[in-house]
């Protein structure tokens, strides 16, 4: 299993809208995380902060089923204005973050 883990910030007035999206978020959408082997995605807020986690068995792969759909690239647009977050040139994806620690005593 690999893990993702992203961070971006959501425009200011714009909290509301980003969780009303994300409360409606688009079957197709999901159709896409689904064929792309993510799982486990999850998004934390605090203040405008975002925090988000995917776990999927082949990032490389996840990162490419992305990139490549026209469903991702009509998301990302409807999400501008609302947030911004660092895109990476080479997967089309979030950057990113750092892996520091990792506790997992199984």
């Amino acid at each position: 299993m690999e893990r993702f883990a992203w961070s971006a910030h959501i425009l200011p007035g714009k909290k509301e809208i980003y969780i009303e999206r994300h409360d409606k978020i688009w079957p197709e959408m999901t159709e896409v995380l689904t064929r792309a082997g993510i799982r486990n995605y999850t998004i934390w807020n605090t203040k405008n902060q975002l925090f988000g986690y995917y776990e999927c068995d082949d990032l490389e792969y996840a990162a490419r089923v992305q990139a490549e759909s026209e469903v991702v690239d009509r998301w990302n647009e409807s999400m501008k204005g609302i947030m911004e977050i660092d895109m990476d040139p080479e997967t089309g994806t979030a950057v990113m973050l750092r892996q520091v620690f990792l506790h997992d005593p199984v």
